[in-house]
């Protein structure tokens, strides 16, 4: 991980100027960036202003060990902290048992329903077989009902989304086992 905007000369000057809180409170926001690989993060109140930027095209990640290194030994300090830009290493790959799946994303932003109605039997359900075309959900978006076909001919392994839920372009609805 690099630090783009902050040479290592000034990280000594940012960190005097840092409460032991305030470090603490970075220390953990970063861990849960990195952990929900978030690529971009801007915090801006009052005087305090940070700005996180993860790069997952870099494969070292001496910067974020420099970074831990330096605010585990920040002396007790009072003042605010400034821009902070470091790029990230991606997370060592997790072996995924559910690879090869195909997984079915919504066209568009709305609400998820697994029903035709309240009430109604679901659509699908895991362990079913589904066919290219087949209806499999609906997406309500401003009013109006647009059914969510399979695109791939298969078995639902998993519905990854609940009924009810709002969702974004692009979301995971369905894993599919395809054959």
């Amino acid at each position: 991980m690099n630090f783009d905007l902050t040479p290592p000369a000034q990280w000594l000057e940012i960190k005097d100027r840092m409460k032991p809180q305030d470090i603490a409170d970075l220390k953990q926001l970063i861990e849960f960036l990195k952990e929900h690989k978030v690529a971009e993060f801007d915090l801006d109140r009052g005087d305090l202003k940070i700005r996180l930027k993860f790069n997952p095209a870099e494969t070292s990640s001496a910067g974020l060990a420099d970074l831990t290194r330096l605010l585990a030994s920040a002396p007790a300090a009072a003042a605010h902290a400034t821009a902070i830009q470091p790029a990230a290493a991606p997370a060592p790959e997790a072996v995924d048992p559910e690879a090869g799946l195909h997984i079915v994303k919504s066209p568009i932003v709305g609400t998820f329903y697994g029903s035709p109605s309240p009430g109604a039997a679901s659509f699908v359900a895991p362990g079913d077989r589904v066919a290219k075309g087949q209806v499999i959900g609906m997406v309500e978006a401003m009013k109006l009902m647009n059914e969510i076909e399979s695109d791939v001919t298969g078995e639902i392994v998993k519905c990854l989304v609940s009924n009810g839920q709002p969702i974004e372009f692009g979301q995971p609805l369905f894993s599919i086992r395809q054959g």
